[in-house]
């Protein structure tokens, strides 16, 4: 039967337990994941998705619960600022979202493939060791990235919606909104429950309201992060529009919502939270927003971060020191051979001086990537306008020589030392690892765009 209407709060931890049912006794289990990157848009994508479905489940659902998963371990929430400033709007904290962590060891009692069906939302392809056991069990997709063709054309009762967005949270609202309006009246409504959860209010009807306007804070949380607030005209869609114009009216329906409701200042919340990396290692920032891919046997990781790359290169001694950049090829190196990486790539976001948003692109490649790296060079000079760049800071610091751009086929200089094909340079710079730095003039181009024009760099050079 469907889940009564409660809180998101609750809805959670019912759907926490209903996982651990169905691992004990075999049964089925329907899970909603986004991608292995696990950002904002994944997380509001997949709760959304699975709440609504729970109270209303479609005509042959395959079961009438509706589990999201994060696509994390539980212990890397914490690298995740914007999530605890979520929580608070939406009554919830991380102990109640479902993660990796829940699912079976390998050695444990495990859920049966044949009894196991996913929903994706903010991606289309299922990766990693969910991909690996679980990818012929999807049956169903919403995402905003390019189609990679992974998902069949028929997934009745899911939908199959793939198609160009500001949010992936966007579409799930256009998706999922009759289906809320019809059970928005709250006929099944577990008041008991509610206050057991710590919800008060009034009246059932009161409280129905200020459940769906914490849910609907959540939702529009990802979809203003992702659009700047509706203000990045080469990413706002209609959906998007007409999203947050419905998530608003849902807010304003709630009497101990309406009044305090400001749009702005909860976006600039949200989005200062996002950007609030300062106390995290280089290692966890490179970790926050990643993910990685594999094409003909060569692996690829990109990390999205929100600061320029002199802001990394600082983090691991405090300067911009020859020393202190070598030392900064060789941990993104380290951190290469953890995942096996082929090709690693970091995007970065970050604000100029005079106001101007501006995006970095830095490669790192293995021997066995330098084609492929090349390949995606060349194609990115069109796609991505990119040009040879220096870090930012070394221009303003007097010691620091430039970075002097050289051809992928000949051994990289460190960040901002001098090219050099002496025996001196050889001894210092591990030169199987090679890599360059630009600025991306197309700075509408993110990581879903960029991601596949390096894959398809990787196949067309294998």
């Amino acid at each position: 039967m469907p889940f009564p209407q409660n809180s998101l709060r609750a809805f959670l931890r019912y759907a926490k337990r209903g996982l651990s049912t169905a691992i004990q006794s075999s049964g089925r289990v329907t899970l909603v994941v986004g991608n292995e990157s696990a950002d904002l848009d994944s997380l509001t994508s997949s709760v959304l998705y699975s709440y609504v479905r729970s109270l209303a489940p479609p005509s042959g659902a395959f079961t009438p619960l509706y589990i999201p998963l994060l696509n994390i371990p539980a212990a890397e929430i914490r690298l995740r600022p914007e999530f605890e400033a979520v929580f608070s709007h939406a009554n919830i904290d991380a102990s109640h979202l479902v993660t990796l962590d829940d699912l079976p060891e390998a050695n444990e009692r495990s859920l049966d493939r044949e009894d196991t069906k996913f929903v994706l939302v903010d991606h289309n392809s299922l990766q990693g060791e969910l991909g690996k056991k679980y990818a012929a069990r999807v049956q169903g997709v919403i995402d905003h990235h390019e189609d990679e063709g992974r998902v069949c054309s028929e997934t009745s009762p899911e939908s199959r919606i793939i198609e160009k967005c500001g949010s992936c949270t966007s579409l799930v609202v256009r998706t999922i909104r009759s289906s809320w309006e019809s059970i928005a009246g709250g006929s099944s409504l577990a008041s008991g429950a509610a206050h057991a959860q710590g919800d008060s209010s009034v009246n059932d009807e009161s409280m129905t309201r200020t459940w769906n306007a914490q849910i609907a804070k959540m939702a529009l949380a990802s979809i203003l992060i992702d659009t700047a607030n509706l203000t990045a005209e080469d990413k706002v869609e209609e959906a998007d529009v007409e999203a947050v114009k419905y998530l608003e009216s849902k807010i304003k329906l709630s009497p101990q919502d309406a009044a305090q409701w400001d749009r702005d200042k909860f976006y600039k919340s949200i989005d200062y939270a996002k950007r609030n990396i300062d106390a995290m290692d280089f290692e966890d920032i490179l970790r926050k927003d990643y993910k990685q891919w594999t094409e003909k046997g060569l692996n690829l990781g990109v990390s999205s971060v929100v600061k320029p790359l002199d802001f990394l290169i600082k983090k691991l001694g405090g300067d911009l020191s020859e020393d202190k950049q070598q030392l900064f090829v060789s941990s993104i190196g380290d951190f290469m051979a953890t995942r096996r990486l082929t090709i690693f790539a970091i995007m970065t976001t970050f604000t100029s001086k005079s106001g101007e948003f501006q995006r970095e692109l830095y490669v790192q490649a293995l021997s066995s990537g330098y084609a492929a790296a090349h390949v995606f060079a060349e194609q990115a000079k069109v796609e991505l306008r990119i040009e040879d760049h220096d870090v930012a800071s070394c221009k303003e610091l007097g010691s620091v020589k430039p970075l002097d751009q050289g051809p992928w086929y000949a051994p990289l200089p460190p960040l901002c030392g001098p090219y050099s094909t002496s025996d001196d340079f050889h001894s210092k710079v591990d030169h199987v690892n090679r890599r360059k730095v630009w600025l991306q003039r197309d700075v509408s181009k993110s990581r879903k765009q960029v991601a596949p024009l390096m894959r398809k760099a990787m196949r067309e050079a294998a």
